[in-house]
């Protein structure tokens, strides 16, 4: 799948680059919500509805694999600027490519 070619190049990237030091945010240049998120995978998935997860279904499905639901639903505005500026360019520009790549491929 070529949608993890981006975290690898990136790795591959900065090792190259040793004059760079620090923290570099390695997130999707085009970040999207859950709404935008659940409506580019139903059109990439060809599915009419979705039903939504409400929090009370969250809570038991997070104590299962031992997170917080608070990572679910709270979002984080991360964007890899400091990265982009430095010259790496994503190959995966948008949810709609990545997804298209993990799907059918």
């Amino acid at each position: 799948m070529e949608w993890r070619l981006d975290l690898f190049q990136i790795v591959l990237f900065l090792k190259k680059e040793q004059h760079l030091s620090g923290i570099f945010n390695c997130s999707a240049p085009n970040p999207v919500n859950n709404q935008e998120l659940m409506q580019q995978l139903r059109k990439v998935m060809n599915r009419k509805i979705g039903l939504p997860s409400p929090k009370l279904l969250l809570e038991p499905g997070a104590v299962m694999i031992g997170t917080e639901t608070v990572l679910v639903l709270k979002s984080r505005g991360v964007l890899p600027e400091r990265l982009e500026q430095e010259g790496y360019t994503f190959k995966f520009q948008t949810l709609e490519s990545a997804l298209n790549d993990i799907l059918f491929k």
